[in-house]
């Protein structure tokens, strides 16, 4: 038995999220449908890196899964490519040591979030980006970010609905990057909470309106209380860009 581990892509636009649901199309459960095909009718659990909501799109999402064949590495890309929608691609797979985990061998992940500061909306880009169209203060948001960096305990930024004991996590780096009418806010941690990056970018949107001042990011912090943070940002704009291990 071999464990493989595999880079995945998918537009997020068309699915429940990544993690298999009953009755849901889902990024899991339509590779292990392939997955299972190509066993010959074997289910094939796979594993990943962690799961992303509805609507969220991942450029490098990890994953893992366990084989008794002896299809060739460079070969299984083009069998699992070959019967995956064309809303999921496989970027790579390799063989990897029997003991690797893609969940709980996680050093590093960047998400990125993608903010159209436009007027217009464009009409191409609905399912990509967050659309804000009134001025932002982004001097202002760029002064927020470095209150998130460090660790803290980041219960004022997770879902209300996440069912986890240790809400202490590590920033390593929150830069805000203008791209042409978008701003792109880039983020890398330990590890995240359920939805703590959408709310953390729902947060810097409220200073960048005025509706929250830069000094009271510490504080909503220490409070660690989800009802003082900003409003959750949407699905659409965030982006698994890359896992290290």
């Amino acid at each position: 038995m071999k464990r493989m581990r595999g880079i995945i892509s998918y537009d997020g636009t068309g699915f429940s999220g990544y993690q298999v649901q009953p009755n849901q199309r889902t990024v899991q459960g339509e590779l292990e449908r392939v997955l299972q095909r190509i066993h010959k009718g074997e289910e094939v659990t796979t594993t990943a890196s962690g799961r992303t909501d509805a609507g969220v799109h991942a450029v490098g999402q990890v994953f893992h899964f366990d084989t008794s064949l002896t299809i060739a590495t460079s070969a299984w890309p083009r069998a699992l490519n070959a019967q995956l929608p064309g809303d999921v691609r496989i970027q790579s797979i390799e063989e990897v040591n029997p003991d690797f985990h893609s969940r709980f061998d996680v050093v590093e992940k960047e998400y990125r979030y993608r903010i159209l500061i436009n007027k217009r909306a464009d009409v191409f880009r609905r399912n990509y980006v967050y659309h804000i169209p009134y001025e932002l203060d982004i001097e202002s948001m760029r002064a927020a970010t470095g209150y998130f960096i460090g660790t803290y305990d980041f219960t004022s930024f997770c879902s209300r609905k996440a069912k986890v004991k240790d809400y202490i996590r590590t920033i390593y780096k929150l830069d805000l990057v203008e791209i042409e009418d978008e701003l792109v806010v880039i983020v890398t941690g330990s590890g995240f909470l359920y939805n703590m990056v959408r709310i953390i970018v729902g947060t810097i949107l409220a200073v960048g309106s005025g509706r929250i001042a830069v000094s009271d990011i510490p504080e909503i912090i220490e409070a660690k209380n989800r009802d003082i943070a900003g409003k959750t940002a949407h699905a659409q704009g965030l982006y698994l860009w890359r896992v290290s291990y």
